[in-house]
């Protein structure tokens, strides 16, 4: 019986309603019928919710986070004597190690190259860089050689080859179905979501304003207060057209939805500067656009001129070349039946295919096996 197992998922860097962890991941498996609990830091919100929350202490400095925030999560942890754990940090490995037993389940959520990110700072010279990928992945390797691993992207698949894919795919949501675009052309407004930095193309979404002489650009989710700076000061004398929501607070999920609605968008953006990174990954971005019936205009990498070819839902661009990314946001503007097409295109392939539901039966059907069930 699913509703005798008890499931603990750990998180001491996330917001506790991450929407993969929390949204996802626990609501899913909640409603399949496991116990669930989630140990995540406070939130400013009190959601009552059927997934339990039992509050870690938010450490403002990442050291203290890093020895004393494991502690407690190890100690907290340990007394909810949970038939699987399930940790989404890799600065979790230590206590999740401690964690396990012979007859308990330890699972290792990987959610992003974290090696990749960890030294793609331009200032780290190469050797440091090797040092720092070799150290991470052989105490990574010891630490998790008895854990179950599930991934968020295919190409995580090359670094951890005995991991299951469970794919950051979006939640259909009921309001984004039930929305009709009016017959109106689209507002000459393009949106980005989610967190806000140079890496995500913060400083060349920033160039919008002076690259087109219409377009508006929405930034939807956390931007540190230096780099709202640094935007208006690229945008500069076009700045009143830059509009940033989250300059350092966090955007909840519901928020960011009503977003999508609020507005009959021309474009959801993902104009990044090429990194090892992005180079390779399907972004979770692009289900959200699609999802929400909105075009993608994003950076002409292989993979991601792969996936919005094969969707027919946008369209790409080299991210430095001004008059590319003039060109498409006046073709979307100009032409409002094929941008209709294209929003609609990518809604189809997420209700049909590229949707939570189909990872969500993928978990339960592993956690099943891992715990016996079947």
């Amino acid at each position: 019986m699913r509703a005798d197992k008890k499931i603990v998922h750990l998180t001491s860097v996330h917001h506790p309603y991450d929407p993969r962890i929390f949204h996802k991941q626990c609501q899913s498996l909640k409603e399949a019928g496991y116990d669930v609990t989630l140990l995540a830091k406070a939130s400013e919100e009190n959601k009552i919710t059927p997934v339990k929350h039992i509050e870690l202490t938010n450490y403002q400095s990442k050291f203290k986070r890093m020895i004393k925030g494991n502690l407690e999560v190890y100690k907290k942890a340990k007394q909810l004597n949970a038939d699987l754990y399930h940790f989404h940090d890799p600065e979790l490995m230590l206590a999740a190690r401690l964690l396990k037993r012979r007859n308990n389940v330890v699972v290792y959520d990987i959610h992003e190259d974290f090696v990749t990110s960890l030294i793609k700072k331009d200032y780290l010279k190469k050797p440091v860089k090797k040092l720092i990928k070799y150290t991470f992945r052989t105490i990574e390797k010891m630490l998790t050689s008895k854990f179950k691993k599930v991934i968020a992207e295919k190409y995580y698949q090359e670094i951890y080859p005995d991991a299951h894919m469970v794919l950051n795919y979006p939640v259909v949501n009921e309001a984004f179905l039930n929305h009709t675009k009016t017959e109106e052309a689209p507002e000459c407004r393009v949106l980005y979501t989610g967190n806000v930095d140079e890496q995500r193309g913060a400083f060349i979404h920033a160039e919008l304003p002076r690259i087109h002489e219409n377009v508006h650009v929405h930034l939807v989710g956390k931007c540190p207060k230096q780099f709202a700076e640094a935007i208006d000061e690229i945008a500069s004398s076009q700045k009143d057209r830059i509009h940033i929501n989250g300059i350092d607070q966090f955007i909840k999920k519901e928020e960011i939805d009503q977003t999508y609605l609020s507005r009959n968008w021309l474009a959801g953006l993902a104009l990044f500067p090429p990194t090892d990174h992005y180079l390779k990954k399907e972004l979770t971005k692009f289900f959200e656009y699609m999802n929400a019936g909105i075009p993608i205009l994003c950076s002409n990498f292989p993979k991601w001129k792969e996936f919005v070819e094969r969707y027919q839902c946008g369209l790409v661009v080299d991210p430095y070349d001004e008059k590319e990314i003039h060109d498409a946001i006046e073709y979307l503007y100009n032409h409002p039946e094929q941008a209709k097409a294209m929003g609609e295109n990518g809604k189809q392939a997420v209700l049909e295919e590229l949707n939570w539901q189909t990872q969500a039966d993928h978990l339960v059907k592993l956690y099943d096996s891992w715990l016996q069930l079947n």
